[in-house]
């Protein structure tokens, strides 16, 4: 039995486009180098590092539905910091100067929080605010780890 000649060379081609080999593909996003992809991983550290801290500080991490305290109203927000201690960390990172009601806003907004707790944690070396959480965690060791990728 003969094929009529256009399935024949339709099988042909298709045989022949599978043993080709497919193009090579490069798994590496465009323009992404090394050292982003380094920097990358150092901020999933970072970050995997507050939500640690967080869910151990107020038992999440992440948004919440409502406002989260401690300590009879004294500690605000998953990072469970102190208004007062916002108002400071926050004029030594940036300049800027909030009220107690902006800071304790700032406590309650996760990422503003997270940002806040990085450079505490990242750039003053104040794990030591966060005791309980600093032992239970090993924070010192994480950061040690981190700082030296």
């Amino acid at each position: 039995m003969t094929l009529p000649r256009t399935v024949a060379v339709m099988f042909l081609l298709a045989v022949a486009g599978c043993a080709a080999r497919p193009p090579a593909v490069n798994l590496q996003p465009a323009g992404l180098s090394v050292a982003m992809a380094h920097q990358r991983e150092v901020d999933e550290r970072k970050d995997e590092l507050l939500r640690q801290l967080a869910t151990c500080e107020s038992g999440g991490h992440g948004y919440a539905d409502r406002p989260i305290y401690g300590g009879r109203g004294l500690y605000v927000g998953r990072f469970q910091f102190v208004a007062h201690t916002v108002i400071n960390y926050v004029k030594q990172m940036d300049g800027r100067v909030l009220t107690t009601k902006e800071a304790i806003d700032l406590a309650h907004d996760y990422d503003q929080a997270a940002a806040l707790a990085k450079y505490v944690i990242f750039d003053l070396g104040g794990i030591w605010n966060w005791p309980l959480c600093n032992r239970t965690l090993g924070l010192a060791k994480q950061v040690a780890e981190i700082n030296q990728l």
